[in-house]
């Protein structure tokens, strides 16, 4: 039993663990350094501070990740809790207003009676780990506290490039050309702002995306980018057509000018709740700041864009958990010492706090002195488990970050239709879900009606879920 824990960082992992603990009825220290100071990345005083995008990503349950949504809300996530109060029009996806969301979450976190936060800035964890201390530093974690985990584990630091896209007033879009519409007439049916390219327009933008100069690395650093967010100039580099077929493709949309589908098209996404503010959909960049601003404006209906913020690229340190780390998210030789979030390799927002709350679950099992019980390989947060442990790695492949995806639960051992692969996921992930938190003794909120719709006998025509 612990008389209380330390958590170091309140991101999104690092208030999950804090909450989900302080719910349990233990007594959390959760030290966090700002506003003493802030990451290159970092901006706000708040907490939970959303850095890259105001998106989390798809809200269907058909998908891996807004099944992992599902889950977590049910099992009471107080980053759930905050986005469904902050919430803006995003079509498929569930995006939120940044500054509600992170003041919403620093507000709950700081009234919580079994939390006490400390503003300090941590470089050594010697002293820490002679208590239950959980590490939940993030991605920007500080050079020197890297240094320390580093000396501690006896492992070189891993690290990739992620970059951040800009964002521009609602104002300066020239709505005669920019239209809004969502893709396949998802959500609201215009959720997004859309600014449709010619062949020539394209041709001509990716010339100058080609051209540009860019942000340079540290000579000792090689460009290691996660493919889920590479720059721009780096996907264009890869092929003249890649972004007309990745963030910049123009399907399920249509140009009311001349009404057909653009060749291409620059999606615009809300950042705020007043749609004062639009972030640049999968726009992420490491092009210098004058070069942005230049290369932007062409987009069409973007040529007076004035923008409150520009891209930009920082480095992401994680660790090799599978090699570090046991089945309740320990270090091996220290086992008073956890990990959470996105600096033991899970990447994303939703999997960041998936991850945090999962520790802080596993932590209240030890509390309790129960047997750890991890979450079933089936749902959406076993898979995340799964990965962190490297049980989904092929052998001699090296432990690289990962988006919360279906490959990470094991296939249906029953053949089925490709149609109904997904729903049959989700059915078996849902029962199983729903078994695993009852042995666990767990209290879930109530499911999603629209969700517990889907896996009706009618709509099964299959029977049992294996």
């Amino acid at each position: 039993m612990f008389g209380q824990v330390t958590v170091i960082g309140a991101g999104l992992a690092g208030v999950e663990v804090a909450w989900q603990l302080a719910q349990a009825g233990i007594s959390v220290d959760l030290i966090e350094q700002k506003p003493l100071t802030h990451s290159s990345a970092h901006k706000s005083n708040d907490f939970a501070e959303l850095v890259c995008s105001n998106s989390l990503r798809s809200k269907n349950p058909l998908n891996a990740v807004g099944l992992l949504k599902e889950e977590m809300r049910r099992l009471g996530s107080v980053v759930m809790q905050a986005a469904a109060i902050a919430q803006v029009q995003a079509g498929d996806a569930l995006a939120v207003d940044r500054s509600i969301f992170s003041k919403v979450i620093s507000t709950t976190i700081r009234n919580h009676p079994q939390i006490k936060v400390i503003t300090q800035k941590v470089t050594q964890i010697d002293e820490l780990i002679k208590k239950p201390t959980v590490i939940a530093t993030g991605p920007l974690t500080d050079d020197a506290l890297a240094d320390s985990i580093t000396k501690l584990t006896g492992q070189n630091r891993l690290y990739f490039y992620d970059a951040i896209a800009p964002i521009i007033t609602a104002e300066s879009i020239d709505y005669n050309i920019a239209f809004k519409a969502s893709r396949y007439d998802k959500g609201t049916g215009s959720d997004y702002i859309n600014c449709p390219f010619t062949q020539h327009e394209y041709d001509s933008f990716i010339d100058a995306l080609l051209a540009a100069e860019l942000f340079p690395l540290h000579a000792f650093e090689k460009p290691k980018y996660f493919q889920g967010c590479q720059p721009i100039e780096v996907v264009a580099a890869s092929g003249r057509d890649a972004l007309r077929y990745g963030a910049m493709k123009p399907v399920g949309l249509r140009d009311p000018r001349i009404n057909k589908r653009p060749y291409a098209v620059v999606q615009l996404r809300q950042e705020d709740r007043d749609a004062q503010a639009y972030n640049l959909v999968g726009f992420q960049t490491k092009m210098l700041h004058k070069e942005q601003q230049r290369i932007f404006r062409q987009i069409p209906g973007l040529q007076k864009a004035e923008f409150l913020r520009l891209g930009a690229i920082h480095r992401n340190t994680y660790i090799d958990s599978p090699s570090l780390l046991d089945a309740k998210m320990r270090l091996s030789h220290l086992p008073l010492l956890r990990f959470a979030g996105q600096i033991t390799g899970v990447e994303g927002y939703v999997e960041s706090a998936a991850h945090g709350l999962l520790v802080g679950l596993l932590l209240t099992q030890e509390h309790h002195g129960l047997a750890t019980l991890a979450p079933p390989e089936t749902c959406a947060l076993g898979g995340l488990y799964n990965h962190v442990l490297g049980k989904m790695r092929l052998p001699n492949h090296q432990f690289e970050p990962a988006n919360v995806n279906w490959s990470m639960v094991p296939p249906l051992i029953m053949k089925v239709h490709k149609s109904q692969t997904k729903l049959l996921r989700l059915c078996r992930a849902l029962n199983a879900f729903e078994t695993w938190a009852q042995q666990s003794g767990l209290q879930l909120t109530e499911a999603n009606p629209e969700i517990t719709a889907l896996c009706t006998e009618k709509n099964l025509k299959r029977g049992t879920i294996i």
